[in-house]
């Protein structure tokens, strides 16, 4: 069997439920400072709260020789005045898989599937994770704001830069006049 040259992209389905709470709990416990939610709540959730989220989100996989690699979740705005905005909301890439393009492409996924659906996607990543705010940027987002203190874990503060990718060349014009 011929080895796969870059990562396979797909959504994330209920039966894949345990991958994925696998990999999350993976990202909570391993980088603690990166997420708002924890390792302990989400650990003491059941499957079937794992089965839900896939059931209710979008959440895509990386693939590498068939196993995962890595996740990015994405959602829309429900309010019909912010319906126009969808939000990146978890991304996580396991420490084997950095630097072989995972990042890129789990981020290329969620924009291509944002396309048509709403005009921006929004993105709040941790200030002092400078490889990840490299990776946005080049991915077409840019910052529009600095939240400070954003999170807190153990007794330390992280602000977070917020960015945001208009899907629109034209609206990111607009916006800036």
């Amino acid at each position: 069997m011929a080895k796969l040259s870059g990562p396979q992209i797909r959504r994330l389905e209920i039966a894949d439920a345990a991958l994925f709470r696998e990999i999350r709990l993976e990202a909570l416990q391993k980088n603690p400072e990166a997420f708002g939610s924890t390792f302990e709540r989400e650990n003491a959730q059941p499957l079937s709260w794992f089965e839900a989220t896939l059931g209710r989100t979008d959440i895509f996989g990386a693939f590498l020789d068939g196993t995962l690699a890595g996740i990015a979740g994405y959602s829309a705005q429900e309010n019909s005045k912010q319906a126009h905005k969808g939000l990146l909301w978890t991304m996580y890439v396991r420490a084997t898989a950095r630097n072989s393009g995972v990042g890129k492409a789990l981020v290329a996924a969620v924009l291509d599937h944002a396309c048509g659906r709403v005009e921006m996607v929004q993105w709040t990543v941790v200030s002092a994770n400078e490889s990840a705010h490299r990776l946005y940027r080049a991915m077409g987002f840019a910052e529009y704001g600095h939240e400070k203190k954003a999170l807190k874990h153990d007794g330390r503060y992280y602000d977070e830069i917020l960015m945001v990718n208009f899907l629109d060349p034209q609206q990111e014009k607009e916006s800036q006049q």
